[in-house]
């Protein structure tokens, strides 16, 4: 790995090459030294605890997502008086693992550790695909060279190869084995492993493909690669300098360059690259018009964001509200209640939940507000307070968030979407305007209420303070036709899963046009304590903006909510299809073919192979059979499920070539998710890795699917190669 140049990264790096021991906090009480040192290969951290004679664990670079400086989590701050902040920083991982918090003997072995992390995190940033791949094929050779000499015989490499879940022909392997062998040593040193496992990974089904548009069968010349982006890839206009860029992009060799033309390992290259996968860039960063009113959006939303485990005894944090921001989410909840010393808490009322500060809660959304996303958050407070403490969350509120609080409600500013000027709107209970008292009367109109039906609607008093606070306005729903009469744009009603799902096969297309110009908010069923999570789609066929789901349960449910919002430059907003915007046609999401815009699509897909799929961690001994699963969420008409046939012992280069193919009656509202699963005869198929798209964003032709583990981080290099195919019905 080529080390980071300066001379003071180079100093912090032969410090960290060294070792020391620094204190791993879990808590007050829990503060433990722990041995910590970077390796050789600059890329992976072993730890061990001190009494542990030399049994080292560890993590890789690549697995840390951001190193904070300082008390920055919830267990450094409770030990804030005792280590100082120079000395104190965090490893924050990639997807749902805890973070490390940890605090160095001086702030200049701490600075040693923030800043060589941070140099060597930036690059593997800067690494390109084809680095990426040597890097990570070495990674698996250091885990099988056990003896650490640098080289391993045919049997280890056998070896390695089972736990790279490649199951191989023996006498195949042996021949590539020798033919890797340059130094005839009857070892593999690194390099010459990557060079045998290029050899076995070589894929046919490309090069099959390369030669069929290659005029002289030895490279692509720019007119053949244009040749094949038109035709295969349906690119139009631009074909011709685009394979130029390629070639400039992803042609390894420095000739074939300079002659304008590609090799069969560029053509590789372009194919696994972000260029060549399934996901139009185009619509990767910011594309749509931000300016329409806030209910044109649909919102990426999180319910009773404190949580970070069930509704009723698991831990509430702020780690899960930077979790969620980070996320991209853009409406987060905020329930308070009365604490001790005048403190105002949140955590889930009535419920073993852990409690923490309101102040802890507001300083960290001003933190963390606008770290993934320029766009308006949304906050929905829970208001449980007494009028004293309720002066208190009044005072946080302002003094903390300061101008980035928009608070004017005029009317008819509240219905247009607050230009992007980096704004945080409150919503939750508010007195009428007709109340001149500084204190009015409101009844209870949230989840609390709403999980405890059998007790009497309760009357609660608020603070005018905290009252004018709010941008959006909490209201109790009473039917289509009475909000049509009266709503204001800047009332939201908020309903449970089971009530939108009532209203929405009752009053489909009244949901629709209610949603044209109000704001929804839709939350789990209190019945899901579990923090299980309902399926986001229903509610989005009608327009429905704020659809909460519990950001910290993995699973097809959010898996579809970051597919949704992967588009649009991950701002936590994307603009309703118009179908679901006009005020003047109406449309029902369960008869779309009525519809006058109603252009069906067949949509068909070509499995043709997977790459590398990962091992699963409670099968080590064992390759998996893989098989791929197609799924479409959507209109009712559209939800589809087909699977290709499983592939016995095959998790390294499985070869499908299956076909399946779907109609689509109203392609602007569907969602589109692979799956790979291992097939087990015996009880439920192991899940592998998935991707979800929305079908807008789909690129025809021959695809990448790259794979997201069920965290959804990446699987890299995992993937499923299809040919996409889009025709008009």
């Amino acid at each position: 790995l080529s080390t980071p140049c300066s001379e003071q990264d180079h100093q912090n790096l032969e410090a960290m090459k060294a070792g020391m021991f620094l204190r791993k906090v879990k808590s007050r009480m829990w503060k433990r030294p722990r041995h910590y040192k970077l390796q050789e290969d600059c890329k992976t951290i072993a730890y061990k605890s001190s009494w542990a004679i030399n049994s080292y664990s560890t993590f890789s670079i690549s697995d840390v997502e951001d190193v904070r400086e300082g008390h920055q989590s919830e267990a450094l701050l409770n030990v804030a008086d005792e280590f100082p902040a120079d000395r104190c920083f965090t490893l924050v991982f990639r997807g749902r693992r805890g973070n490390l918090d940890l605090v160095a003997d001086s702030a200049k072995e701490a600075q040693a550790w923030i800043r060589g992390i941070r140099a060597l995190m930036e690059n593997m940033e800067n690494m390109d695909e084809s680095t990426k791949l040597d890097q990570w094929i070495s990674d698996w050779f250091l885990k099988a060279d056990l003896n650490k000499d640098g080289r391993i015989n045919f049997k280890e490499a056998k070896k390695l190869l089972k736990m790279m879940n490649v199951d191989m022909n023996e006498e195949h392997a042996c021949c590539l084995f020798i033919t890797a062998d340059k130094s005839e040593s009857g070892t593999l040193e690194d390099q010459e492993f990557v060079e045998f496992y290029k050899m076995l990974t070589e894929r046919t089904e490309v090069l099959d493909l390369f030669q069929d548009y290659s005029s002289d069968g030895q490279s692509l010349s720019q007119c053949d690669l244009e040749e094949f982006l038109r035709e295969e890839q349906l690119e139009g206009e631009g074909s011709y300098e685009h394979a130029l860029q390629l070639i400039d992009r992803y042609e390894p060799s420095d000739t074939a360059r300079k002659n304008h033309s590609m090799s069969v390992d560029g053509f590789l290259m372009y194919l696994v690259s972000r260029e060549g996968s399934i996901f139009n860039p185009e619509r990767r960063g910011l594309f749509q018009d931000m300016s329409q009113p806030l209910a044109h959006y649909y919102i990426s939303s999180s319910h009773n964001t404190y949580l970070m485990e069930d509704q009723l005894k698991g831990p509430s944090s702020i780690e899960a509200y930077i979790q969620a921001l980070k996320r991209g989410c853009r409406c987060v909840e905020v329930d308070c209640w009365n604490g001790s010393n005048g403190e105002p808490v949140v955590y889930h009322g009535h419920t073993l939940t852990s409690k923490i500060l309101l102040k802890d809660v507001i300083t960290t959304i001003a933190n963390y507000a606008f770290k993934a996303s320029e766009y308006p958050l949304i906050v929905s407070i829970e208001n449980h307070c007494s009028i004293e403490q309720q002066e208190v969350m009044a005072r946080y509120f302002r003094d903390i968030l300061g101008d980035m609080l928009l608070t004017n409600t005029v009317d008819g500013v509240s219905s247009e979407l607050p230009s992007p000027e980096r704004k945080i709107l409150l919503k939750g209970k508010k007195i009428g305007n007709d109340s001149e008292s500084p204190t009015g009367e409101v009844s209870d109109e949230d989840e609390a209420a709403e999980m405890n039906k059998d007790s009497p609607k309760s009357k609660q008093n608020l603070c005018r303070e905290l009252s004018d606070l709010m941008f959006c306005k909490s209201i109790h729903f009473h039917s289509f036709e009475h909000s049509r009469m009266s709503a204001k744009p800047d009332e939201m009603s908020s309903f449970s899963e089971s009530k939108a799902r009532k209203y929405s096969k009752e009053a489909g297309s009244d949901f629709v046009l209610h949603n044209t110009r109000q704001l929804t908010r839709v939350y789990p069923s209190g019945i899901r304590t579990d923090s299980s999570n309902y399926c986001p789609v229903d509610m989005w066929n009608m327009g429905c903006q704020i659809v909460a789901l519990n950001f910290q349960t993995a699973g097809m449910e959010m898996d579809l909510n970051d597919g949704l919002f992967t588009q649009n430059g991950c701002s936590g907003y994307i603009l309703k299809p118009e179908i679901l915007c006009k005020k003047e046609s109406l449309f029902n999401p369960e008869n779309p073919e009525e519809h006058e815009d109603y252009h069906p699509l067949q949509f068909s897909v070509k499995v043709i192979s997977g790459q590398q799929l990962p091992k699963l961690k409670q099968k080590e001994w064992s390759i998996v059979d893989p098989l791929v699963r197609v799924e479409i969420y959507g209109v009712s008409l559209d939800q589809a499920k087909q699977e290709t046939k499983y592939i016995d012992n095959n998790g390294f280069n499985p070869r499908w070539n299956e076909t399946l193919k779907f109609t689509i009656h109203t392609p602007e509202l569907a969602l589109v998710r692979f799956v790979v699963e291992d097939y087990d005869k015996a009880s439920r198929n192991d899940f592998i890795g998935q991707y979800t798209l929305p079908f807008t964003c789909i690129q025809p032709g021959y695809r990448h699917v790259h794979l997201l583990s069920k965290d959804g981080t990446s699987l890299h290099p995992s993937s499923i190669y299809v040919h996409i195919k889009i025709t008009q019905l």
